[in-house]
């Protein structure tokens, strides 16, 4: 069995639960990171063993660790002393936290119950938590205090940490949405295409998306939308590439139509492949199975 190269990159995800690891682990495979979510400790010696198999071609893993598997968490220890004397690989701790009242305040939002206290009030699982989790925490190599960050804060600080330095990392997030249900806060640009024709008044594409070929097809075949692409490919070729340079991460592109079904699913597709060849890019369709009225 052949190893890999020194270069090989683990990081650890754990730290309070709320705390944010299921926008690090997001953030993670934006980098190109295989992700792991919830590997019980126990089984990370044999996870090693199979990183270590060059034919896997594995460089850059993120594993997300917490209290789901506390069951196994006491041999997490043995397994990082057991690393650290692999020189294959270069391990590293992300442990996310935040303040008591901030994480209380998220339970009580997304009304959830502790891992720790699930018949009990949220603050009495926490502390517990953190109690338990004090000896990892002072073994991290990093430490990020979300308390007062957003979750596309934190995920910029996580790929401006973590990114290679010689791979600028730029990504572009395409977002269809419906104007009926609110703009998306998290836009840096944001097109309205509500003046191009709506498949919405053709009676058998009315229940269909802008995913379905012959929707898409009838919004692209309008005169209208191909001089609005044309420009608007224009605009985005010149830009994309000066965000890039600026150092910024992250560019959401917002697309919206009327509902967030036809025209902006389509066009956010079609703009999503067209610049997959340059730049990383994910689309997203917020709205696409609102359809009120149907």
């Amino acid at each position: 069995m052949s190893e890999t190269n020194s270069n090989t990159q683990l990081v650890i995800i754990t730290g309070m639960s709320g705390a944010g690891k299921t926008v690090a682990v997001q953030s993670f495979e934006d980098l190109g990171f295989f992700c792991v979510d919830n590997l019980p400790p126990a089984l990370l010696p044999k996870f090693l063993e199979l990183m270590k198999d060059s034919r896997n071609n594995i460089e850059n893993v993120a594993l997300v660790m917490d209290l789901r598997g506390r069951e196994f968490f006491d041999s997490l220890f043995d397994s990082l002393d057991k690393l650290g004397k692999e020189n294959w690989i270069q391990e590293h701790i992300l442990f996310l936290d935040a303040e008591d009242q901030s994480l209380v305040s998220r339970y009580k939002e997304t009304r959830r119950s502790h891992p720790l206290a699930k018949d009990g009030l949220p603050l009495e699982g926490i502390r517990k938590e953190r109690k338990m989790l004090d000896e990892l925490r002072g073994r991290a190599q990093a430490i990020i205090n979300t308390t007062t960050l957003k979750p596309k804060q934190l995920r910029e600080q996580i790929i401006e940490r973590y990114r290679e330095q010689e791979q600028q990392v730029f990504s572009v997030q395409v977002v269809s949405f419906g104007f009926k249900y609110g703009v998306p806060i998290d836009a840096d640009l944001m097109f309205d295409v509500r003046f191009l024709p709506n498949p919405h008044y053709v009676e058998h594409m009315r229940p269909l998306t802008g995913l379905n070929t012959e929707v898409s097809s009838y919004v692209f075949k309008w005169t209208d939308t191909q001089k609005f692409l044309e420009k608007l490919k224009d605009l985005l070729e010149f830009m994309l590439p000066q965000y890039k340079r600026e150092g910024k991460s992250q560019l959401v592109i917002a697309i919206g139509c009327t509902g967030g079904q036809h025209r902006s699913v389509a066009l956010a597709e079609y703009l999503s492949n067209h610049f997959s060849g340059d730049f990383y890019t994910h689309v997203t369709h917020r709205d696409i199975d609102k359809r009120k009225g149907l």
